[in-house]
């Protein structure tokens, strides 16, 4: 393969990411909203997930081609871009307004998950026991948001019962070609990626912080963005902070499920992971700060924080 065909490759892998993402946030939305479900708890599970779905399928490709620090490098720099970047620009065009029991339940719990890598990482592998635990624990955690979110839905509206399942079906097709797609697109980026970062020169560490965590972040940055247009507040935070604990718990776990592999030292218990971590507890504190807002203030700060990160790998993190 030469650098052109890869960089061929690592464009249009990102395209299909995109579109993809699209289709499987437009689908599986579109289906919620027919069972009647919150804003809230759409942006912190399906839309989440919909979003999340390129890291997951990026990280259990890079597991399985024997790139471990790709593989977990892509969710720091997916969670560190998500808060940082797409949070910082979705608060730059709208303030972001946050749900009392956003900022008591599910801000604490990213943070929590994100804690819990320390221990798992900390001897520099992940088994596939460790991986299996974090899965339960996904799975577990979204049993509770579901349940506890499920009290401050709205009532389900049963008119046009006639077309309800004619549009059912078209958002189902949505969602399985999203998926496929998906998984197409994120083969082509993990190979386009790898191989052009490792032309320059870049670790595999550095090349899932930066290329992989940007391009697969894409479908957040474009979700909160058009969320904070329309003044979609719970969309918005939901797809944040529920993406955050979907590539803590989900993608890694999933990549360490399919093949346990080992990561550098820095993506263990070093700089990286807990760059990750001050940027989570950044961001809580500025909702903290704000009184349950994310103040344009408070968005350019997160987005120089990110600036400099990026610049600090690319010239110092080879």
């Amino acid at each position: 393969m030469n650098t052109i065909w890869a960089c061929l490759l690592l464009a249009g892998g990102l395209l299909i990411l995109w579109k993809a993402a699209d289709l499987l946030v437009a689908g599986a939305v579109s289906l919620a909203q027919q069972f009647g479900v919150s804003p809230l708890i759409i942006g912190l599970t399906i839309v989440a997930m919909g979003t999340s779905a390129p890291e997951v399928a990026a990280s259990i490709t890079a597991a399985l081609g024997n790139n471990g620090d790709a593989a977990i490098g892509n969710v720091y720099g997916s969670n560190i871009a998500n808060l940082a970047l797409v949070g910082g620009m979705a608060a730059l065009i709208r303030p972001i307004c946050i749900q009392r029991q956003t900022l008591r339940r599910e801000i604490p719990a990213m943070l929590i998950v994100a804690l819990m890598l320390w221990p798992v990482l900390r001897d520099l592998s992940l088994s596939r026991a460790e991986s299996i635990g974090l899965l339960v624990i996904f799975f577990g955690l979204i049993v509770i948001t579901v349940r506890a979110a499920k009290r401050d839905a709205p009532a389900k509206n049963n008119n046009n019962t006639g077309t309800s399942e004619h549009h059912g079906i078209k958002h189902i097709i949505f969602v399985i070609i999203g998926l496929v797609g998906l998984a197409l697109g994120a083969k082509m980026t993990v190979y386009g990626a790898v191989f052009v970062g490792r032309k320059i020169g870049f670790s595999d560490a550095v090349i899932g912080l930066t290329m992989l965590a940007l391009g697969t972040s894409l479908p957040e940055l474009a979700t909160c963005i058009v969320a904070s247009i329309k003044a979609q507040h719970d969309i918005s935070i939901g797809n944040l902070v529920g993406s955050n604990i979907f590539n803590t718990l989900l993608v890694t776990g999933a990549a360490g499920t399919f093949r346990p592999f080992e990561v550098a030292k820095r993506l263990g218990a070093g700089s990286d992971y807990w760059i990750m971590i001050t940027v989570s507890a950044a961001f809580a504190l500025f909702v903290v700060i704000g009184r349950r807002t994310v103040s344009r203030l408070a968005g350019s700060v997160l987005l120089i924080i990110y600036t400099v990160y990026i610049f600090c790998l690319f010239f110092f993190g080879k």
